[in-house]
């Protein structure tokens, strides 16, 4: 008897799941191929910013934790605008890097986080995890002024910096 009931919720079950239900005509129209796929390098949202590329120099940031705490070096520099910074993961990661969004120049906010690859938030890179990982900000189309940054894990050990740009 109990099998015979489960043998029955079984095949209701089956009934249900292939479409036991009234014959309705399937739409044999598509969309053009073109809007099924989506483009490679989708143009940016309207309004958004696109990311603009350096044109200068790359300077190089160390991220370090160790005996003798965490910090970048150099924690603080100048560049051009233009340039770019490459954050390099050395040692007690996980690093991250994230300019702080209530101190970067109103006027730079947009085109600063346009050229963010990889964001994980607002102005907000992604966590390197191992040796020699980095990161490379474009400083492209960002105007000059002063640029605070931190890594998000260690901020509470003081691990900050700024970037001056020219």
């Amino acid at each position: 008897m109990r099998f015979s009931g489960l043998v029955l919720l079984a095949s209701a079950a089956l009934v249900g799941a292939c479409g036991g239900g009234e014959n309705k005509p399937k739409d044999t129209t598509s969309a053009p191929a073109s809007a099924a796929t989506p483009p490679a390098n989708p143009a940016p949202a309207a309004g958004a910013l696109a990311k603009i590329a350096p044109t200068g120099k790359t300077v190089e940031v160390k991220m370090i934790g160790d005996d003798k705490g965490y910090r970048f070096e150099p924690a603080d520099l100048t560049i051009k605008s233009g340039d770019a910074v490459k954050f390099v993961m050395v040692a007690g990661g996980p690093h991250d890097v994230q300019f702080d969004p209530a101190t970067t120049p109103a006027d730079s906010k947009a085109q600063l986080d346009a050229n963010m690859d990889g964001k994980v938030g607002e102005l907000h890179g992604p966590t390197l995890m191992n040796p020699n990982e980095d990161y490379i900000v474009s400083f492209g189309g960002v105007k000059p002024g002063k640029y605070e940054f931190h890594c998000t894990p260690h901020i509470a050990m003081n691990m900050k910096g700024t970037i001056t740009v020219q």
